[in-house]
């Protein structure tokens, strides 16, 4: 697990899985990295061919940060420039 801050102090965590073109992951509303859904069960398969980056959204599972944000503050500002 690495972890990133972003723009407005809040620490995401990501997972960082194979090489290639970079996707990012985006779990469901209520889903972090450690559950076993099935964007967790795809990101293995997709790491044979991409970086797949996997993270948890703010304040769910290992980020900071309040649920309650603006829309515009929950796009990766902080860790899309890990996948390039």
């Amino acid at each position: 697990m690495k972890k990133v801050q972003s723009a407005d102090g809040t620490t995401i965590a990501f997972d960082q899985l194979g090489k290639g073109p970079a996707i990012i992951l985006v779990g469901g509303a209520l889903e972090q990295r450690a559950m076993d859904s099935e964007t967790a069960q795809l990101a293995p398969r997709l790491s044979q061919h991409f970086t797949v980056f996997h993270y948890d959204r703010r304040g769910r599972g290992e980020s900071t940060g309040r649920v309650r944000y603006l829309l515009r503050r929950s796009s990766c500002h902080g860790g899309c420039h890990q996948a390039g």
